[in-house]
């Protein structure tokens, strides 16, 4: 790849400042459709980033009464990650693509020396290969992640956020009875459904979204197309012989990423 970072990043920052309460960090993410949020001091000055992620590892989806209350006072400032991974806007983009796959981060703040100027994330670099030429012979089936976070569609939504937190996941498959996929539950749906009340008697069938679903033998450019067009972070990877199935697996945005900074790959020539 390339282009440099400051011609596929996002400009400006949406921010939060370090007193906003978990349930309006909550509102601005799903507001924006963003997965974190940069916090700031009062003169706009990063102080660390806050995610989707992490407000799911606070236990924001507890049940239980004492566990709301404590949420409720919690802050931006106290659960954000501190300090923020930083590229300078002159970097190449494979070198923000291995940087991400090497230290597990979704995004990385953009700075022009001192000044931050934006944000870059998997998304971004997922857009960017959705432009370019054919992206050679790589398929769904060669990046894919076989192992998936599985649940029924009555699952409660308590214990399908501890699942997520626990293993580490950002979503989890809904089949049924049979392994058929019904849907798929990302942490921005937990938040969007979930209030400062709490999530109540929810399962996954009320909160989850339509599954996007692709053959393994479809090339990367069109699941590139396919997350962009969609909007999606990740598709299902499904057998066509077989749809009704369990599924084979599936491919995000961050699998595809790191395709990308392998070395030798396409696009690092």
């Amino acid at each position: 790849m390339s282009k440099m970072v400051r011609e596929l990043m996002h400009p400006g920052l949406i921010t939060c400042r370090a007193e906003t309460t978990l349930g309006d960090v909550a509102s601005l993410l799903t507001t924006h459709h963003v997965h974190a949020l940069v916090v700031a001091d009062r003169d706009g000055r990063p102080l660390g980033i806050i995610t989707d992620f992490d407000l799911l590892a606070a236990e924001w989806l507890s049940t239980d009464a004492e566990s709301l209350a404590a949420m409720r006072k919690m802050t931006a400032g106290e659960l954000m990650t501190s300090p923020v991974a930083t590229i300078e806007s002159t970097a190449r983009a494979s070198e923000a693509a291995k940087r991400m796959v090497d230290e597990v981060i979704g995004r990385l703040m953009v700075v022009e020396g001192p000044k931050p100027v934006g944000v870059l994330s998997v998304s971004d670099l997922v857009a960017h290969m959705a432009s370019q030429e054919p992206l050679g012979r790589e398929t769904v089936a060669d990046v894919m992640s076989r192992t998936m976070l599985v649940c029924r569609d009555d699952t409660p939504i308590a214990a399908i956020a501890r699942g997520m937190t626990d293993a580490g996941y950002r979503s989890v498959l809904v089949v049924d009875p049979a392994g058929k996929p019904l849907g798929v539950i990302s942490g921005l749906d937990l938040l969007a459904f979930c209030k400062a009340e709490g999530c109540g008697d929810a399962t996954a069938a009320g909160v989850m979204h339509p599954a996007l679903t692709i053959a393994p033998s479809a090339s990367l450019r069109q699941a590139a197309d396919l997350l962009i067009d969609h909007h999606h972070h990740r598709l299902v990877v499904v057998d066509p012989n077989h749809p009704d199935s369990m599924p084979l697996g599936v491919i995000s945005t961050f699998d595809i990423v790191s395709a990308m900074a392998q070395p030798g790959s396409v696009w690092r020539r």
